[in-house]
């Protein structure tokens, strides 16, 4: 970088060291299983509740068309239900299916345990609180200007 500043460099720095992290992460999930945009529309609505295509579309930052594919083949699946709005019979709420609550907490679940043994067998007890309070901070950040989707 020319000319780069100690907030550029490190942004940079935590940028990258992000995306190998979130990298390492999804490898933690067994071949086969869903995509991980599916995954993030299973964890909204586990998360929010029942929302509507165009609420999850919204949330996903993608077009409804593309977030109905996704979505249909959950409901396919088995992953997510349809049901009507009682507030506006013109719209379909999703909601996560049991099934679909037990895959996404197994997955969050999974990669927790990989990253809490990570933590415990690399890092001392110092670095270890100083990453939890950077978790912190990295939160804040994502707050900025936008919504946040605490995957």
């Amino acid at each position: 970088m020319t000319n780069s500043s100690p907030a550029d460099d490190a942004a940079h720095e935590i940028r990258t060291a992000l995306f190998r992290l979130v990298r390492r992460l999804r490898q933690e999930r067994p071949e086969g299983e869903l995509s991980y945009s599916q995954l993030n529309v299973l964890g909204w609505l586990e998360r929010e509740g029942s929302m509507t295509n165009a609420d999850l579309a919204a949330a996903e930052r993608v077009t409804p068309q593309t977030m109905m594919r996704a979505t249909a083949d959950l409901v396919a699946a088995g992953f997510i239900s349809k049901a009507d709005n009682p507030a506006d019979r013109r719209q379909i709420l999703l909601e996560i299916t049991p099934t679909g609550t037990t895959l996404v907490r197994d997955d969050r679940r999974r990669r927790d345990t990989f990253l809490a043994q990570a933590m415990t067998t690399t890092l001392t007890p110092t670095e270890q609180e100083l990453l939890r309070l950077t978790a912190g901070l990295m939160n804040k950040l994502a707050e900025v200007g936008g919504s946040d989707d605490n995957r």
